[in-house]
């Protein structure tokens, strides 16, 4: 039997989780004819059959998380360790068909205090003792506590796996949980001069790069294990946008050397790419810096997640009138409310309030 691995899709992804198998054993199938699709922390791919021939064995089911260089088709025919054929790029091969295994984001197993027999009963009631409150003395977990858990747990059923972009979400917040020396800064912008239909989000960009010429080290990578930065001189700008998926953050490219109906056209394009889970992978990767537009759905202020290894993040809250001092005298104003976060390992208090500080003067201006 030939075997077809999973190939390695590029952009540092080790696994994809099967969505939908297009053959069955016993198919002939001709070379580039799709064999199934599968997601990945960034799309929907659809991996093409590598040869033309006929399908012996399929390995593993939909719902499965399969590691890159893992078996994935074994074709009739002699060779047990055929080439992948379609890849790009080396294969890194494994054997690993896996179900779907959360990663582990909680305390780690030495901050948890628990007798033996309370661990004992959370492994008979399948109770993950790092969800668990303690009420003992000194932070102990008691008998009770695990019950209490394991009560809950059977009332709500068994938990929702997070999958493909969830996925990745999770374990993107963890990692810049754990290493991101976080701080945010917030202040108003009046926008009371705009015209009427002003784009926000052009807008929102515009200012993001004047905060980037004002301060280029919040336009940065951070590389935590060598201490060093890198400050870019291109303005990538990733750009959240949350689906029912999960959260995306396609990257708008030169944001600085583009004008404001070119920038529209690119939120456009990149968006309905995004909506549909038919964007290029290297539209999702790279960006320098981020901005969160929030306010759109809801909330005035956050603080924003910055994700290395980029350095800061600019949340946008919702616009609203409120009562602002004029010549003296209050008057009623338009203000969009801002969030800066950054990483202080690598940005001062001084660099992050002057970057706010040109964001929120080219959002003052009438245009």
């Amino acid at each position: 039997m030939k075997i077809f691995k999973l190939p390695d899709l590029g952009e540092g992804l080790q696994e994809a989780e099967i969505v939908e198998w297009h053959v069955k054993p016993g198919d002939e199938v001709k070379t580039d004819q799709p064999l199934l699709s599968v997601e990945t922390a960034k799309a929907i791919v659809e991996i093409p059959a590598p040869w033309d021939g006929r399908i012996e064995k399929l390995f593993g089911a939909a719902g499965q998380i399969v590691q890159v260089g893992a078996p994935l088709i074994g074709f009739e025919g002699a060779g047990g360790d055929a080439d992948a054929g379609t890849v790009v790029g080396e294969v890194q091969v494994g054997t690993q068909v896996q179900q779907e295994a959360p990663a582990a984001v909680g305390r780690p197993a030495a901050a948890i205090k628990a007798t033996p027999a309370v661990r004992a009963q959370a492994r008979q009631l399948n109770v993950d003792l790092a969800m668990v409150t303690p009420s003992g003395p000194d932070g102990l977990i008691t008998l009770a506590d695990v019950q209490r858990v394991a009560k809950i747990l059977a009332e709500v059923g068994p938990p929702e796996i997070l999958r493909g972009v969830r996925r990745a979400m999770a374990q993107n917040m963890a990692l810049a949980q754990s290493e991101v020396a976080a701080a945010t800064v917030i202040d108003d912008a009046d926008i009371h001069a705009w015209p009427a239909g002003t784009d926000i989000t052009i807008r929102l960009i515009r200012a993001l790069v004047a905060g980037c010429k004002a301060e280029p080290g919040l336009n940065a990578w951070y590389e935590s294990h060598t201490m060093g930065r890198r400050v870019l001189k291109k303005v990538d700008v990733g750009i959240a946008v949350d689906l029912i998926d999960g959260l995306f953050v396609p990257v708008l490219r030169d944001v600085a050397n583009r004008d404001p109906a070119d920038l529209r056209a690119g939120l456009d394009r990149m968006r309905a790419d995004v909506a549909a889970r038919k964007i290029p992978a290297e539209e999702m990767r790279g960006n320098t810096i981020t901005l969160s537009n929030f306010g759109m759905i809801a909330g005035k202020y956050a603080a924003p997640v910055v994700v290395p290894p980029t350095v800061a993040i600019l949340g946008a809250g919702r616009v609203h009138d409120t009562v602002v001092a004029v010549d003296g005298k209050p008057a009623v104003h338009r203000v969009l409310p801002l969030s800066l976060t950054f990483d202080h390992r690598v940005v001062t208090g001084g660099e992050a309030g002057r970057f706010l500080a040109a964001v929120i003067a080219d959002l003052s201006a009438a245009a």
